[in-house]
C-alpha cells in the first residue's frame, strides 16, 4: 500500500470515528433525558387511577402509558408505565374516574432509527479497526523478511564503466572475465567451464571497491543489486536469513544480474569463536548465505561480488572454492594512478594553468582514491573562501597539508617559552634528514599547531615504496628521537610532547625484533605479542610461544635499537648544534619552512628535483 493511500485511509477513519462518537453522545443524552421520568408498576398505576390521583395520561403505541398524577399534598408528578397485557377495561376505568386520555403511534423516523443503532455501529467499527490494525502489523512483519537491496537499473540509472575508474588496472583485468561471462555465458557453458560464482574485492578503505563493482554491472549491462552486510541484521530473530533468501531469489528473477554485498565482514565473520560461542542469529544468516551461494549454477546468470577490508576475519567456508573462490586485491594507487585519479576529480573544478597534477601525485604517496578526491574538494573550498574564480597551486598545497597533517589551529595562543621549545623539538626532527643516508626527503616543518600536535615535521619519499630496509627503519628511529634529544641538548630537560615519538619508536623497534627478524640477538623468528586485542571471530585462547629467557632477549634487543638511535641523533645534533639553534630561531620567526628554505638557511645544496615536489 502506498503511503498516500495509507494517509487517506487514516484520515477517513479518524473522521468516521469522530462522527460516530458525536452521535453516540447524542443518543446517550437523549436516552438519559427519557430515563429522567420515573417508572411505576402497572398495579400501582391502576391503584392511583382508582384513588382519583391520575390527572391525564398519554398512551403510546397501546403499550406505554405516560401521564401526571397528584400526590397527597396535591403536588403534581410525572410517571410512565408499560401495559403488560391487553387490558380492555383500562379505557372505561380511566373514563369512569375522569382521567383525560390522549395517545399516538410513535412511527420512528430514519434519524431515530440511526440513533438507536449507534451502539451496534460503534462496536462493529471498533472491531473492524482492530482486525485491520492486526493485519497491518502482520504485513509489516512479513516486510521485515524482505530484502532491502537497492536495485540499479542499467537502463535508467547513470551507467558506470571501467573508463570511469581511474587506475586499478590489475583489478579491472581480473573483473573483465566476469563481464565477459555475463555478456556471453553460452561459450563458457558449451566448453564445460565454470566461472567463479563469487568474487571478493579486498582492499584498504577508499580504494574504490564499490565503484569497481558498479563498473562491472555497467560494462556487462546487467542489473545491479547493492546491499550492505549490516542490512541483514535486525531486531527480530530469523530476519537475516529470510532477507538472504529473498535477496538471492530477487537476483535470480532479474538474471543476468550482480549481487554486491558491501562490508561483508559484518555478517561473514568466523563462526563459533569468541566469548559465549558467537552470535547465533548472525551465524544463522551466514549459514543461509553459504547455502544460497553453494546452490548457484552457472546457468543462473547471477554473480556475487563482495567487498571487505578485513578478509582475515571471514569464515573459511565462505572463501572455499564454489563460493567466494576468487579474491581481487584493490590496492592503493601508485604515482601514475594517483595522477589519473586527480585528473578525474579535478576535471569538475576550474583550475589555474600553474597547477601540476603530476607534482601533486608525487607529493601524495600512500593516499587512496577517496583521499585524493578529498584533497581536490578541499582545494576548491579554500579557493571559494578566498573568493577566487579558479583553484591554484597554493590551494592544493593547503588542502594536501590539511589532509595529511590536520587542520591548522592558527588562533591558538602559545606562551613564547613553549613556542621556542616546540621550535627546538621540530628542528631536532628536521636536521637529521640532511645527515642520514637512508632517510626520505624532508618536505616541510612547522610549529603551527595542527590537530593534536603542537608542531609537525613531514618527510616525503622520493618514489613509491612497498617495503623498507633495515637501514631506512633505523634512520626513522633516529628521526623520531630527534625532538627528544634536541630538547635535552638545548634546555637540559624534555617535555610531554615527546610521548608520541617514543611510542612510535618503541612499536617500530619491537616490530623489527619480533616480526621482521632484524635483530642478530633474537634471530629471524616471529614472536607474537601476548597482549594483542582479541578480534571478534578469532580464538579467545592465546598461548605464549616463547620462554621467559626469550622475552628478556627481546626486551634487550628493542632497547639496543632505541639506545643506538638516541646515540646517533645525539651525535648529529651535538656536532651541528649551531645549525640546530639557527633552524629553531628561524622557525620561531617564520613558523613554517619547506625543504628549499631550510637548504638556503643552512647552506645545503639545493636538489635538482626539488622543483618537482609540491
Amino acid at each position: 500500500m502506498k503511503p498516500e493511500e495509507t494517509k487517506k485511509q487514516g484520515r477517513f477513519g479518524f473522521i468516521f470515528f469522530t462522527v460516530m462518537l458525536i452521535l453516540f453522545i447524542i443518543f446517550f443524552v437523549t436516552e438519559r433525558g427519557n430515563s429522567s421520568v420515573p417508572s411505576i408498576s402497572y398495579t400501582d398505576f391502576i391503584d392511583a387511577v382508582e384513588k382519583n390521583s391520575v390527572v391525564d395520561v398519554t398512551i403510546v403505541d397501546g403499550k406505554t402509558v405516560q401521564g401526571m398524577m397528584r400526590s397527597s399534598n396535591n403536588q403534581p408528578s410525572y410517571f410512565k408505565t408499560t401495559i403488560p397485557y391487553s387490558d380492555t377495561s383500562l379505557i372505561p376505568l380511566l373514563e369512569e374516574h375522569g382521567v383525560c386520555i390522549s395517545g399516538y403511534t410513535s412511527g420512528k423516523g430514519f434519524g431515530e432509527t440511526l440513533v438507536s443503532l449507534l451502539p451496534w455501529i460503534f462496536i462493529i467499527f471498533f472491531m473492524f479497526m482492530i482486525i485491520r490494525q492486526n493485519g497491518a502489523q502482520n504485513q509489516k512483519g512479513i516486510q521485515f523478511g524482505k530484502s532491502t537491496a537497492r536495485v540499479f537499473d542499467v537502463n535508467r540509472a547513470k551507467k558506470v564503466t571501467f573508463a570511469d575508474v581511474a587506475g586499478q588496472e590489475e583489478a579491472k583485468k581480473e573483473l573483465t572475465e566476469i563481464v565477459d561471462f555475463l555478456k556471453n555465458p553460452d561459450k563458457y557453458v558449451q566448453m564445460g567451464a565454470k566461472i567463479p560464482t563469487g568474487v571478493l574485492l579486498v582492499g584498504e578503505p577508499g580504494t574504490g571497491k564499490t565503484l569497481l563493482a558498479r563498473a562491472v554491472a555497467g560494462e556487462a549491462g546487467v542489473n545491479f543489486l547493492n546491499i550492505s552486510g549490516s542490512d541483514f541484521v535486525e531486531m527480530f530473530v530469523g530476519v537475516g536469513a529470510s532477507r538472504v533468501r529473498d535477496l538471492f531469489e530477487q537476483g535470480r528473477k532479474m538474471a543476468p544480474s550482480i549481487i554486491f554485498i558491501d562490508e561483508i565482514d559484518a555478517v561473514g565473520r568466523a563462526r563459533g569463536a569468541g566469548l559465549g560461542g558467537g552470535h547465533d542469529e548472525r551465524e544463522q544468516t551466514l549459514n543461509q548465505m553459504l547455502v544460497e551461494m553453494d546452490g548457484f549454477d552457472t546457468k543462473d546468470g547471477v554473480i556475487v561480488l563482495a567487498a571487505t577490508n578485513r578478509p582475515d576475519v571471514l569464515d573459511s567456508a565462505l572463501l572455499r572454492p564454489g563460493r567466494f573462490d576468487r579474491q581481487v586485491t584493490v590496492s592503493l594507487p601508485d604515482i601514475k594512478e594517483r595522477e589519473k585519479i586527480l585528473g578525474v576529480h579535478a576535471a569538475k573544478i576550474p583550475m589555474e594553468a600553474e597547477v601540476s597534477l603530476e607534482k601533486m601525485a608525487r607529493a601524495t604517496p600512500g593516499m587512496s582514491g577517496a583521499d585524493l578526491a578529498n584533497i581536490v574538494n578541499e582545494a576548491a573550498l579554500f579557493a571559494a573562501r578566498k573568493d577566487k574564480k579558479t583553484v591554484g597551486p597554493l590551494e592544493f598545497e593547503e588542502a594536501r597539508d590539511k589532509v595529511l597533517m590536520g587542520v591548522a589551529r592558527e588562533t591558538m595562543v602559545m606562551p613564547e617559552k613553549e613556542r621556542e621549545m616546540t621550535a627546538a623539538h621540530e628542528a631536532g626532527h628536521a636536521l637529521p634528514y640532511y645527515y642520514l643516508e637512508h632517510a626520505s626527503q624532508l618536505h616541510k616543518v612547522t610549529i603551527v599547531p595542527r590537530g593534536r600536535a603542537l608542531g609537525l615535521t613531514m618527510g616525503l619519499p622520493k618514489e613509491d615504496s612497498y617495503s623498507h630496509t633495515k637501514g631506512w627503519l633505523k634512520d626513522q628511529l633516529v628521526i623520531l628521537f630527534g625532538g627528544y634529544e634536541a630538547e635535552k641538548l638545548i634546555y637540559g630537560e624534555t617535555t610531554t610532547g615527546t610521548q608520541n615519538d617514543i611510542q612510535q619508536a618503541t612499536n617500530m623497534a619491537r616490530h623489527m625484533v619480533c616480526e621482521w627478524g632484524m635483530s642478530e640477538k633474537v634471530g629471524s623468528v616471529t614472536y607474537g605479542q601476548e597482549d594483542e586485542p582479541i578480534f571478534m571471530g578469532r580464538e579467545i585462547a592465546r598461548h605464549k610461544a616463547f620462554s621467559e629467557h626469550t622475552a628478556e632477549l627481546i626486551d634487550e634487543a628493542v632497547r639496543e635499537l632505541i639506545d643506538e638511535a638516541k646515540k646517533r641523533v645525539h651525535d648529529i645534533l651535538s656536532e651541528h648544534r649551531d645549525q640546530l639553534e639557527k633552524l629553531a630561531r628561524e622557525l620561531v620567526e617564520k613558523e613554517t619552512l619547506d625543504d628549499a628554505e631550510i637548504r638556503t638557511l643552512l647552506s645545503f645544496p639545493q636538489l635538482e628535483l626539488a622543483d618537482e615536489t609540491v
